[in-house]
């Protein structure tokens, strides 16, 4: 499997899958209960609903970037600041819709040759705190983009679930009905 099968259809169903539940929170709350939302957080020190959505975004868009060898540009480095000051300027639900749209979009346009693996050349990440990572490309997208994702993607349903939007499991893993079966089996 390559890495343009691996991580641009996860990207893809899994932000859709957030905006619709963001959708779900506006209509089943009332709009001063779904935009009070955006500020929501599981815990004091985590980061809330808001920066959730932003590093979602952010996540599936800089391993685009990384693993094409590409520098990190200006619009991503604005989306992290926005992300770590987001419980400050949570901002709308709209708002996050419109960030997740243009993330989609990008990602769409992305060519499968962009995420070829370079066996050659280390992904190399620098975290504000000093902290420097070195990987492979599959090391990378394993170990360290999906992982990443997927606690921003996680962390933003369990703040919804935990506010009262009426999730499960069909909302988190809609993608997966494209495979049902058309017809049902019964084990009676």
């Amino acid at each position: 499997m390559s890495l343009t099968d691996l991580l641009l259809p996860t990207y893809i169903q899994m932000l859709e899958a957030l905006s619709c539940w963001l959708e779900k929170a506006k209509t089943e709350l009332p709009e001063d209960k779904s935009e009070a939302l955006l500020k929501a957080r599981l815990a004091p020190d985590m980061f809330p609903l808001s920066s959730q959505v932003r590093f979602s975004c952010l996540q599936a868009q800089e391993a685009i970037f990384r693993l094409g060898r590409r520098a990190i540009p200006d619009f991503l480095e604005e989306l992290a600041r926005e992300g770590q000051g987001a419980g400050e300027n949570p901002g709308s639900i709209s708002e996050a819709q419109e960030r997740i749209r243009q993330a989609l979009i990008r990602l769409r346009g992305v060519s499968p040759e962009t995420l070829m693996l370079r066996r050659d050349e280390l992904v190399t990440i620098k975290l504000p705190n000093g902290m420097i990572f070195d990987m492979t490309d599959d090391q990378y997208a394993r170990d360290w983009a999906l992982p990443q994702f997927y606690f921003h993607i996680n962390t933003a349903y369990a703040i919804l679930r935990n506010q009262g939007v009426s999730l499960g499991k069909a909302d988190y893993v809609q993608h997966a009905f494209a495979y049902l079966r058309s017809e049902m089996t019964s084990d009676a």
